[in-house]
Order: C-alpha cells, then structure tokens, then sequence
C-alpha cells in the first residue's frame, strides 16, 4: 500500500490526467488496474480488521456488536463493488 501511495501521486504529477478519456484509459491498462485491484483489496481488508478489533472492544452488547459488524461487512462489500464496477467499466 504505500509503494502504491507513493508512487501514484508522484507519476500523476509529472504525467496530469486533465480529462475523463485520459483517466479512463490510464485506469483501463492491465498493469495500472491491477495495482489498483491490490491496493483497494489491501485497504479494505485493513480497514475491516481494524474496525472489526475497535468494535470487540468497545461495543458490548453481543446484538449491537453483531449490528455493528454487518453493517461494516456490508459497507465494505459495497465499495469493494463500487471499485471493481469502476475496473471493469474501464476495461470496456
């Protein structure tokens, strides 16, 4: 994750996207694809265990905690979608 942080903004600085054509063919090749697939499958996993430890520790009642917990599930899951709906449409 953060060699793609790193990288990313610096190769935009140099070589700006200024519209959507340009963005959508830069997303659309295998390799930057790719990348991006890896870096969003690696921070939503790192965003559902740490929100899933946050919330064994702090929410009690087992009913709130299981609320909680598919309601992050179900989040997640959506922008997980939202992100290979986005990859796959450029692709097209």
């Amino acid at each position: 994750m953060l060699v793609f942080i790193l990288l990313v903004p610096g190769f935009l600085s140099f070589h700006p996207r200024h519209s959507y054509a340009q963005w959508s063919a830069w997303i659309g090749q295998p390799a930057i694809s790719i990348a991006v697939f890896v870096f969003f499958t690696a921070l939503l996993s790192h965003m559902w265990v740490g929100l899933r430890d946050v919330l064994f520790d702090y929410a009690r009642p087992a009913g709130v905690r299981r609320f909680l917990l598919g309601a992050v599930a179900m989040v997640l899951l959506g922008i997980a979608a939202w992100v290979l709906w986005i990859l796959f449409r450029a692709r097209i």
